[in-house]
């Protein structure tokens, strides 16, 4: 039986600050050796050479460390990192860690759990193709196990890390006599992503399983509940499956929806409303009181270059990636949702969410007394 979850958002003072982990720490909301996750936003520029990502990674790993954490243990904490923080998007990280069942919030209702598997190591030659699919759904599934969730309906956000392709990994892939699916390192991110996306919804039945020739072609195949992010610091896919499951106990739930295209805020609030949030018919940021976590969101450029029939120049800007752009536009969307500008919004969401979108997750803190979510400055 999976154990109830304590979870915490906490701003980033620098690219390689963790004194807010320390904290939490310190005073006892949670212990280090029991964190079991942790995603988060730094502020580099989100490519392929974004070393705040690594910066960041070490720095929540030593301070697990110095707190007493198992130095063996640390090393296996899904800790993932999207790098660019671009517009509003503040730097941050949220926290998840295992509460003991003697100081669990006791509730009959679903709440959240977290599960953690690794898949087989993916070779230069399976990313974006069904290779990876396979794999990635393999791991999907022990993630689920371990977070006790039975049934698909209960998965509510999946977060993984997967290697992207680099000169170094494409000349190893070449050595052997393989082609990749790209030699263009940064389109490789999509391709990455995209190929993970294909392979939650697998193992999420929303999907049969795709062709190669599927991967970013055919979008009208994506998963509603898969936030894929790449990057250079591993070889296999990083699953982190987040849900509900009823027994735990615990203050937190969490529920998903998503935006249709990148000014759909209902999207995000319908998101906060699954998760358990009773909020008037027109919401306001004011209605959260606290009771927000976080948001955690994917999005992408919509193929046909336009936003509800207006064209948009993003996919021919040769001077800023589309990329940046749109991060920036749907960030700022979600902070004026949320009230809180350090919210967690990931680019590249090929076939996760509708084309032009992404899904959105939510988590929400029901528990009783003071809520443990944002309270930003009010307005007057």
């Amino acid at each position: 039986m999976p154990e109830a979850i304590e979870v915490r958002k906490v701003p980033l003072h620098s690219v390689s600050d963790a004194s807010e982990l320390a904290k939490l720490i310190d005073d006892g909301v949670i212990e280090a050796g029991r964190v079991v996750a942790v995603i988060g936003k730094t502020e580099g520029n989100g490519g392929v050479n974004d070393y705040t990502r690594i910066i960041a990674d070490r720095a929540f790993r030593e301070v697990l460390v110095a707190k007493g954490a198992d130095p063996a243990k640390v090393k296996e904490v899904p800790i993932v990192w999207s790098g660019g923080t671009d517009g509003v998007i503040s730097p941050h990280a949220t926290i998840f860690a295992t509460v003991p069942a003697d100081r669990a919030e006791q509730s009959d209702e679903p709440r959240l759990t977290v599960g953690f598997a690794m898949s087989e190591v993916l070779l230069p030659e399976d990313i974006g193709r069904t290779a990876m699919v396979t794999k990635v759904a393999d791991a999907v599934k022990v993630a689920m196990e371990r977070a006790g969730i039975t049934d698909t309906a209960d998965v509510h956000y999946v977060q993984t890390k997967t290697p992207l392709l680099t000169i170094d990994t494409i000349r190893d892939a070449k050595s052997r006599g393989h082609d990749v699916f790209t030699e263009d390192t940064l389109t490789s991110m999509d391709v990455s992503n995209g190929g993970t996306a294909l392979g939650i919804a697998v193992a999420l039945g929303e999907i049969k399983m795709p062709r190669d020739e599927d991967v970013l072609r055919d979008r009208s195949l994506f998963s509603s509940v898969a936030s894929c992010s790449s990057g250079v610091e591993l070889d296999r896919a990083q699953v982190v499956v987040v849900g509900n499951t009823r027994g735990i106990g615990g203050r937190y739930r969490i529920g998903h929806s998503v935006m249709r295209d990148a000014l759909d805020a209902d999207g995000i609030w319908e998101a906060i409303k699954d998760a358990g949030l009773d909020l008037p018919d027109r919401p306001h940021s004011t209605d959260l009181q606290g009771r927000l976590v976080n948001v955690f969101l994917k999005c992408e450029t919509s193929q046909d270059g336009a936003v509800r029939g207006r064209r948009n120049a993003m996919l021919d800007d040769s001077d800023v990636h589309w990329h940046r752009q749109i991060k920036a536009a749907v960030g700022g969307v979600t902070a004026s949702v949320t009230g809180d500008p350090a919210v967690f919004v990931s680019v590249s969401a090929a076939h996760q969410g509708p084309d032009g979108g992404g899904p959105v997750a939510a988590i929400v803190d029901l528990g009783s007394g003071d809520p443990t979510g944002y309270r930003g400055p009010q307005p007057a």
